[in-house]
Order: structure tokens, then C-alpha cells, then sequence
């Protein structure tokens, strides 16, 4: 038990750095890469990334299968599986399709570091979709301190300032489409969680698939709308850096996040991802040269405190 602990601890960490670099890469990406393309290049990054997980995953479960004397999966069976859950598996290609492409129009808008914070809100859509959904119970500390981690988030972007002149209206835009998204995350993840459940699709070849569809859906939007697109952006070596670091860091992200919930609980797990925009806040003062206030700070530990609290709630 230590020792899973102990490795769930490491891939945690590992994942905060990571989740906590995707804001960085997503806005020092080059001008003359719009979110569009971006999102569509992105998504077909990651599912590249994912086959080999996936096969690697097939061929250990057979051979844990086959020592335990347990009927193989087959590649058909397999297939099966996807086939029945086909309808949901596009459903959610395109809500993570679209999710990809706002992701990356709302942290231009709304910066690296407010970026970060508002995305921390998943907690929040997490038991209300929880609730609405699964028919989950949500307590009265929870339903409080959401309204705390919403006020830490209001502190962080406002910097508390009261005056609507003072308001950034491209911050303001951008943190409304990342609560969106967020929101929107979250509901995938709920509707897919039954799928879970049975068994009928693992988390990393759900990350395939979602991906996998994404990418295409986007691909062929892109190209219906802009039927003269630049072609020459995928030949440019500091463009294909960016896809590819973009995929990359997102991947591993997700594989951390997936690798740390096989060795750890999801509340245990929500808490070591939970300063993830600590991580962004000091590459993006450092690398962006975003400006880091006290009221980001201040905001950053009241929303990390409340996720702490809200997930806690849950494990009880």
C-alpha cells in the first residue's frame, strides 16, 4: 500500500508539471497558428501518442488473462465494445473537440496563470453533474466552499477590485469560455464514467478514441471553412515543434492523471493535481512574463484549500 502510494505521489507530481505547462505552450505558440488548427493538430498528436499505450495495454491484460485463467479479450470482442458505445464515443469526440478549440481561444484571452485557475473549477461542475447525472450527494460544506473556491477565483482575476474600468474585458471573455469548457469537461467525463463502470472502454483508450475523432471532426471543419488553408504551416520546423510539444505535454499529462488514479484514489489524486496553477504561475512569469500579484497568490491557496475540502467531502 506504501508503495503504491508512493508511485501514485511521483506520477502526481510529474502531472502537475506537466498539466501545469500545457497554458505555457498553448500561448507561446506562433502567431500564424490559429486555435483551429492548433486544436486539430493537437488531438491527432495525442491519439499518435496513445496507439502504443493502448496495444501495450491489450497485450497485458491477455497475458494477465492468461495467467489467471481468465477468458482472453480478443480484438473483436474489443471492437465490440466500441461499436455498441459508438453514438456516445462521437458525442464525446465532439465535446472534446470542441473543448480542444476553446481551450486555446480561452487562455489567449484570459492569460496563462487566470487560465490555470479558472480550469480548477472542475471540482465544482464535478459534484454538480455528479448530483444531476449519477445521483450523487453533495453536502452542505461542499455547496460552501465551492462559493469560497468561486470567491478565490474572483479575487485572482479581478485582482479585488470592485471598478468595472478596471476590468480587463478580454480577461473577463476568456475566463467565461474556459468556465464553459470546464463545465463541459466535466459533463463528458460524468457521461462516460457508466462506460467505466462496465468495463467496455479503458481510460487510455478512451483518450485514443475522444482524440482520435476530435482530430478528424476538426480537421474537416477546418478544411470546409478555410478550403485554401495554409499548407505550408505544416511544413515550418517551429510550427511542427509546437504541434508536437503541444500533443506531447498534453498526452503525458493525461497519462500521469490516469496513472496516478491506478495507484491512488480520485479524491487523493484531485488533491496532488490540485497546485497545478502554482506550476503555471511560475512558467508564465518566467517564460511569458505574465505578472504574478499577491491576489493571485492569495486566490491560488483559497481555491487549493477548497478543493481540498470538497474532495474530502467526498471520500467520507
Amino acid at each position: 500500500m506504501r508503495n503504491n502510494y508512493r508511485k501514485g505521489l511521483i506520477f502526481g507530481i510529474l502531472g502537475d508539471l506537466f498539466v501545469g505547462f500545457q497554458p505555457i505552450v498553448a500561448n507561446a505558440r506562433p502567431d500564424v497558428l490559429d486555435a483551429f488548427i492548433f486544436a486539430a493538430m493537437t488531438c491527432i498528436i495525442e491519439a499518435t501518442i496513445f496507439v502504443p499505450i493502448v496495444l501495450i495495454e491489450i497485450k497485458f491484460n491477455k497475458f494477465k488473462n492468461k495467467k489467471e485463467n481468465k477468458s482472453l479479450q480478443s480484438g473483436t470482442s474489443l471492437l465490440k465494445n466500441w461499436k455498441k458505445n459508438l453514438k456516445i464515443l462521437i458525442f464525446i469526440g465532439f465535446i472534446f473537440g470542441l473543448n480542444q478549440l476553446l481551450f486555446f481561444i480561452g487562455y489567449r484571452l484570459a492569460g496563462a496563470i487566470n487560465g490555470s485557475l479558472t480550469q480548477k473549477t472542475t471540482v465544482f461542475f464535478g459534484i454538480i453533474f455528479g448530483y444531476v447525472i449519477l445521483k450523487e450527494k453533495v453536502t452542505k460544506l461542499q455547496i460552501i466552499f465551492s462559493m469560497i473556491l468561486f470567491f478565490g477565483l474572483f479575487m485572482a482575476i479581478t485582482q479585488f477590485s470592485f471598478n468595472l474600468n478596471n476590468l480587463n474585458i478580454d480577461i473577463i471573455l476568456g475566463v467565461i469560455v474556459l468556465l464553459f469548457i470546464t463545465c463541459l469537461w466535466m459533463f463528458g467525463h460524468t457521461i462516460t464514467k457508466p462506460i467505466f463502470n462496465r468495463k467496455e472502454v479503458t481510460p487510455s483508450q478512451m483518450v485514443f478514441i475522444r482524440n482520435f475523432l476530435s482530430g478528424i471532426m476538426l480537421f474537416s471543419t477546418y478544411f470546409i471553412f478555410y478550403p485554401a488553408g495554409n499548407l505550408a504551416l505544416f511544413f515550418d520546423p517551429i510550427n511542427l515543434f509546437y504541434f508536437i510539444a503541444m500533443g506531447a505535454v498534453y498526452a503525458t499529462g493525461l497519462f500521469c492523471w490516469y496513472t496516478t488514479l491506478s495507484y491512488l484514489d480520485v479524491s487523493k489524486a484531485t488533491i496532488i493535481f490540485s497546485p497545478t496553477p502554482i506550476v503555471t504561475a511560475v512558467f508564465a512569469t518566467i517564460l511569458l512574463g505574465e505578472i504574478f500579484t499577491i491576489f493571485h497568490l492569495i486566490g491560488i491557496i483559497i481555491v487549493i484549500f477548497s478543493i481540498i475540502i470538497i474532495v474530502r467531502q467526498n471520500e467520507s
